[in-house]
């Protein structure tokens, strides 16, 4: 499933603070990443939670079966059309994990959280990267939405 819905009219985000992590995107950051991301997709609400270790860790174990924490979760709430909500889901990001990596990777901390919160936003939507058919698909949007905002490339070195 990919966008085939009008420009947004109406984007409601919650973001949830649930770690000890500062200092953290704005709201307004997150809007417009996440608008960015939904620029053809029409009306949406979401929410993002900001966790830390113990929380992705604890959803990653339960949802994907994997024991560990990772970097972003998206979970799409794949609701029936014709009941007419415009809520796309929930996108859980490891606070602890984008900083460590932004470091680890010498990537700008802002860069890394607005890569994962595009990332995570075009999950909901329906975009995946499991197959190499995929990712070339996913990869090359992402890119061009963080260069509107003047950041690199998050897949090149």
């Amino acid at each position: 499933m990919k966008p085939s819905r009008s420009i947004p009219v109406t984007l409601d985000i919650a973001v949830q603070n649930a770690t000890s992590c500062a200092p953290l995107p704005s709201n307004q950051q997150f809007e417009s990443w996440v608008g960015a991301a939904l620029r053809k997709w029409g009306d949406a609400e979401l929410l993002i939670r900001l966790v830390d270790r113990k929380e992705s860790r604890q959803l990653n174990a339960r949802y994907r079966h994997m024991d560990k924490a990772t970097n972003v979760l998206s979970f799409p709430a794949d609701l029936p059309e014709e009941i007419g909500l415009t809520l796309l889901g929930d996108i859980i990001i490891c606070a602890p994990i984008v900083i460590e990596e932004a470091r680890d990777q010498g990537k700008a901390v802002e860069a890394h959280w607005a890569h994962l919160t595009i990332h995570g936003t075009l999950h909901l939507i329906g975009y995946d990267h499991q197959t190499e058919e995929e990712a070339s698909e996913m990869e090359p949007l992402e890119t061009g939405i963080l260069q509107t905002f003047g950041f690199p490339d998050p897949y090149r070195n």
